[in-house]
């Protein structure tokens, strides 16, 4: 049975050891959650659940390789099918932990174990802009 770990998570992109407390000790900035961490094949196992109740998991009903797409169009649109997923955040967290080389994970486009804004094209940026 894979092993699953529970994190304090904010409402945010970024993971917390411990929430932030101003100097009253009460907590500041964004609510905090409790996230439970999903294994790989735990993600496999929830599209039969997620089909019995009728929600889809978009990673299981498109083509997998959207969301590891080199074309920043193709990253967003799969960022914004995950965010109708209901594994979404256990997705991110999973992939947080794991520290996912690269792809979309739970609405988010990881590089390299973090969370990218967004997806730069390839080669070489302009010396100059180019005119409208």
């Amino acid at each position: 049975m894979p092993s699953s770990r529970t994190e304090t998570r904010t409402t945010g992109a970024g993971l917390r050891a411990k929430p932030d407390t101003s100097e009253q000790g009460h907590p500041t900035g964004a609510q905090e959650t409790e996230v439970r961490t999903m294994q790989l094949s735990e993600l496999i196992d929830l599209r039969s659940e997620a089909e019995q109740v009728g929600e889809t998991i978009p990673c299981r009903d498109y083509d997998a390789e959207l969301w590891f797409a080199e074309r920043p169009e193709d990253v967003e649109f799969a960022k914004t099918l995950c965010g109708l997923c209901p594994a979404r955040v256990q997705c991110l967290a999973g992939a947080l932990d794991r520290q996912e080389p690269w792809g979309v994970w739970g609405g988010q486009l990881l590089v390299q174990g973090a969370i990218v804004a967004r997806k730069r094209p390839r080669g070489r940026p302009r010396k100059h802009p180019v005119a409208a």
